[in-house]
């Protein structure tokens, strides 16, 4: 299912096409993935990060719920299946060249965060912070 022609999406045309049409294009990179936010949908946090290849974003959009793609185990991953963290997809959206895309879900089950936190975004770094300016020293 690497071939674009005997994909589910639709075909990827012209820049006008892809910025102003109505089908959905998908690009995937190099290694055949695209980024996917996940957000929760009452909030508005930031979840988390996560990789989908073609049958995991298929799949997402078959059982509206998030399956993504693990790059550390080279597998797909339906998120909640062992843990019970089952994202619910209730909306997905795409950027301008469809290539990311932030599916707004409903979190059950726990957090999202393998830590057990509600969200893998939990550490703030503010510029001009002690923290950003080791990391510019440390950089420089």
């Amino acid at each position: 299912m690497n071939d674009e022609s005997h994909s589910c999406f639709a075909p990827r045309l012209d820049k006008k096409q892809i910025e102003d049409g109505l089908e959905f294009a998908p690009k995937f990179d190099e290694n055949g993935l695209l980024a996917a936010v996940a957000i929760d949908v009452h909030t508005r946090e930031p979840l988390m990060l996560a990789w989908m290849n073609r049958e995991s974003l298929r799949l997402t959009l078959e059982k509206g719920e998030a399956v993504y793609w693990s790059r550390s185990r080279q597998e797909i991953w339906h998120k909640g299946a062992t843990s019970g963290q089952i994202q619910r997809v209730i909306e997905m959206r795409t950027d301008c060249d469809q290539d990311a895309v932030i599916l707004y879900v409903e979190q059950a089950g726990g957090g999202a965060c393998h830590t057990g936190r509600n969200s893998c975004f939990y550490r703030s770094i503010h510029p001009g912070s002690p923290a950003a300016l080791r990391f510019l020293k440390q950089n420089d």
